[in-house]
């Protein structure tokens, strides 16, 4: 019979629509039903989960219909408790410090949703108190776990591109005003009151997909803007939109690269996924989404004379090439979980923790003063 070793599991805001989907029916519960996580020594590592939120009967529902008994309205109950060894946290991001602080104090090791604070300075107040307290912790950094960017950074380490020269991203789709169609996100994401903003809910994606795949962002000139000044919400009432739902970004890297970053929940989609990087390179480029990469070597880069007299003879897109997955790729979100728990229960490797996290906190601060003086800043190394 193989070993479990139980980790308890606190998951905070599992009735929103990150914490259900990605967090607890693809990663935990998906772990759960693979046997767990798989140890050296043949046994595995058993997530024992139990459920917090504010509403008991939501609880109570979600609980039933995945075999769970265990959960609580009452945060300060499950830090109490022994048996829990990890925090998580998928609250809105104003909530959001207060209860990983608490977590911190009551010893548990965190695993949060991003960005873990508002502002620099909180952020960089969870990374010194988790230090202090000599607990785990990390933030998600699903997008790094993706086939897309895996096959990416899968040519980044084989020097497929040469000397990397730029990048140019662009991110966002058209989110519903929420009059005669509802929105797709809710409304709290477009006010700036409660934490919203596409700078603070994108630009820390961005920090470490730019870290993870070529080098960090040293400098940001932002140009930032709410394209949709009034909406409605989930209750049919219209409210002012005082977060911004759009994003003009450019990102000089540690390594040179230049990164132009278009985010916006204001734009229609007419590429392959929602968020597409076109890396060039001296010796070749790469179009990479999610989950697919397209790449064009230099010997096979066509040679266009453009003459705005006739139609364009030459195919474009027909002259790139998929570049094949080569393995199995898993859930992005699950991954980065069975990561974090060998982090917590071997000390395995981990390279997304709450100061990683600060940088990209720093990034989407940087963002907005950037777009309020008119000026390019530059981003300070970061230290605890």
């Amino acid at each position: 019979m193989t070993e479990k070793i139980s980790v308890g599991i606190a998951l905070n805001g599992v009735t929103g629509r990150m914490g259900y989907r990605q967090h607890l029916v693809r990663s935990l519960l998906a772990i759960r039903e693979q046997g767990g996580v798989e140890r050296a020594d043949g046994s595995v590592i058993w997530p024992e989960l139990t459920l917090v939120g504010r509403s008991a009967d939501k609880l109570a529902e979600i609980a039933d219909r995945h075999g769970l008994d265990r959960y609580t309205t009452s945060l300060d109950e499950v830090l109490a408790d022994d048996g829990i060894d990890i925090y998580f946290d998928a609250l809105t991001t104003q909530h959001r410090l207060a209860a990983v602080n608490a977590a911190i104090k009551a010893g548990k090791h965190v695993y949060t949703e991003k960005p873990i604070a508002t502002n620099l300075e909180d952020a960089l107040g969870l990374a010194r108190a988790a230090r202090d307290a000599g607990v785990k912790n990390g933030a998600v950094a699903d997008k790094l776990y993706l086939p897309g960017l895996r096959k990416l950074k899968r040519l980044v380490d084989s020097g497929f591109f040469g000397r990397v020269l730029s990048v140019r991203g662009e991110f966002g789709y058209w989110v519903f005003e929420g009059d005669w169609q509802d929105s797709q996100r809710p409304s709290w994401n477009y006010r700036a009151e409660d934490g919203g903003g596409m700078v603070l809910d994108m630009f820390p994606h961005w920090s470490y997909v730019f870290e993870g795949t070529l080098a960090p962002v040293k400098s940001v000139t932002a140009h930032v803007t709410t394209h949709i000044p009034e909406r409605v919400d989930e209750h049919g009432k219209p409210y002012a939109a005082t977060a911004d739902d759009a994003a003009y970004a450019i990102f000089e890297l540690q390594d040179g690269t230049v990164v132009q970053m278009n985010s916006s929940w204001a734009t229609r989609v007419d590429r392959e996924e929602l968020v597409e990087f076109h890396v060039d390179g001296t010796e070749a480029s790469a179009i990479a989404g999610l989950r697919k990469v397209r790449a064009q070597h230099r010997a096979h880069t066509p040679k266009p004379v453009w003459n705005p007299d006739i139609d364009q003879p030459i195919a474009f897109r027909q002259q790139w090439n998929d570049v094949p997955d080569n393995e199995q790729f898993d859930n992005g979100f699950k991954l980065q979980w069975e990561e974090f728990l060998r982090h917590v229960v071997d000390d395995a490797p981990w390279h997304h923790d709450f100061l990683a996290a600060a940088r990209g906190v720093q990034l989407a601060e940087a963002g907005y003063r950037s777009a309020l003086e008119g000026r390019r800043i530059e981003l300070e190394e970061l230290q605890l």
